[in-house]
């Protein structure tokens, strides 16, 4: 009865997509913060044993410290519980992990952005999340498709020039 209860809750469990390269990069802070975590421990003892704890703030920051790494540590570990590592299925259409350089039709601007799930996202990084406006837009066209993007404020148009694999 109880494995039939989880069964089905399990089905109704949203997984983050996301690329292999954005679970390596969530892995290697982990394994970061798992490396500092001694160390913090080691600050808040030291800091415990020089007396008085309600005036103490080295005690206080130490503290705080400690419990901003865990609650990192435990973001991160969710992160990676109910991530849902997507690789593209194929360069001939726009997917997650792929490079797609695109022609804004409004102004006739090129750029080159990789598809990304939404906790990677970072436009000054030219990644743009599969959920945005852009990314819904392009998401499973091709080359040469022009697609309309329905921005809050307004719609334009871009056409797709070019996909390729991410490294």
């Amino acid at each position: 009865m109880q494995r039939k209860k989880i069964t089905e809750a399990m089905k109704h469990v949203y997984f983050q997509k996301m690329t292999p390269t954005g679970y390596h990069e969530i892995e290697q802070e982990i394994t970061d913060l798992q490396a500092k975590r001694p160390t913090k421990i080691a600050q808040l003892k030291a800091a415990r044993a020089l007396g008085d704890l309600s005036e103490n703030t080295e005690y206080s920051t130490a503290k705080r410290e400690l419990r901003h790494l865990e609650s990192r540590l435990r973001y991160l570990n969710k992160q990676l519980q109910y991530a849902q590592v997507v690789t593209p299925a194929d360069g001939q259409t726009v997917d997650l992990s792929t490079r797609v350089t695109l022609r804004f039709e409004d102004d006739d601007a090129v750029t080159t952005y990789q598809v990304v799930g939404k906790m990677e996202a970072d436009l000054a990084k030219q990644k743009i999340s599969f959920d945005s406006p852009l990314g819904r837009a392009i998401l499973h066209h091709r080359t040469g498709e022009t697609v309309t993007v329905q921005a809050p404020q307004s719609a334009y148009q871009v056409e797709i020039i070019k996909i390729q694999a991410a490294d």
